[in-house]
């Protein structure tokens, strides 16, 4: 019942009379107190399911046998994220031509795949993911080569491959503790920062913690998500990075929300 208060409230009524009476079952549902509460209310984010299904999106995209992948799921063209792509050659410019990019929760190399092509004309590319121990099995197994690497350990990583750029991906909005590990990013001092496909609510209420229902057309799994305060993200970079670039994005969500591609360089 709850939900369905939520959803008639949020809703504009033209498209409440286009679904009729029917129950939305996927989007943003709740608003959860702790992590543990939303966890206990989906099946989480590691499923075996999801690295599966994306796997074998990405060894089709890989081998040439499909155009692009995001969410696992294969699309004909390649849908750009033009403000990242920005970032990304903007940084490569202000290092002659030369690129290393450190993809935290990468998954099994989505962005490299969709930018790959228009990276091409660098003289020096490196792309290093880091992600979950499984993951990175799987991307050392199918994936790995000269310019695509995997981490389980983000300072690892920064030691071993002095990027220039840190990426993070639709990934901070899918963590238990979100700030912790953009503290730690910011810590490290990289040049670059790129926040891209992240949630931010439309109103200045604090951050939002809901379950996200992924349609079962992509797959059958559910986990936390939280909808970011823009000004309480912001000042976690004030004192080290300015930001660069704001861009909106094409992500939408049934939560009064904006999607931001956000561009950060280290202040000088």
């Amino acid at each position: 019942m709850l939900i369905s208060k939520i959803i008639n409230l949020l809703l504009p009524p033209i498209v409440l009379k286009l679904v009729g009476c029917k129950k939305i079952n996927y989007g943003f549902f709740g608003n959860y107190s702790c992590f543990s509460a939303a966890l206990n209310d989906s099946s989480g984010y590691d499923s075996d399911i999801i690295l599966e299904k994306t796997k074998n999106a990405l060894l089709k995209v890989k081998r040439g046998e499909a155009v692009y992948e995001r969410d696992s799921v294969l699309f004909d063209e390649i849908h750009y994220s033009w403000p990242l792509l920005t970032g990304l050659l903007k940084a490569a410019c202000e290092n002659g031509n030369r690129l290393s990019v450190l993809d935290f929760g990468g998954s099994l190399g989505s962005s490299y795949f969709q930018n790959r092509e228009m990276l091409s004309g660098l003289g020096s590319l490196k792309w290093s993911i880091v992600e979950q121990p499984h993951y990175v099995a799987c991307g050392k197994k199918y994936f790995q080569s000269n310019e695509l690497v995997f981490y389980d350990d983000l300072n690892t990583c920064i030691l071993q491959e002095q990027p220039d750029v840190l990426l993070a991906s639709s990934v901070l909005q899918y963590l238990e503790k979100p700030y912790v590990i953009l503290s730690q990013i910011i810590e490290s001092e990289l040049k670059w920062i790129i926040i891209d496909r992240t949630p931010f609510l439309f109103n200045d209420k604090k951050d939002l913690l809901t379950v996200q229902k992924v349609p079962p057309s992509v797959y059958d799994a559910s986990y936390p998500a939280w909808f970011f305060n823009e000004k309480q993200f912001l000042s976690y970079f004030r004192n080290k990075y300015s930001l660069v670039g704001k861009f909106q994005g094409f992500d939408k969500a049934n939560i009064p929300s904006k999607y931001l591609c956000l561009i950060f360089r280290l202040t000088e």
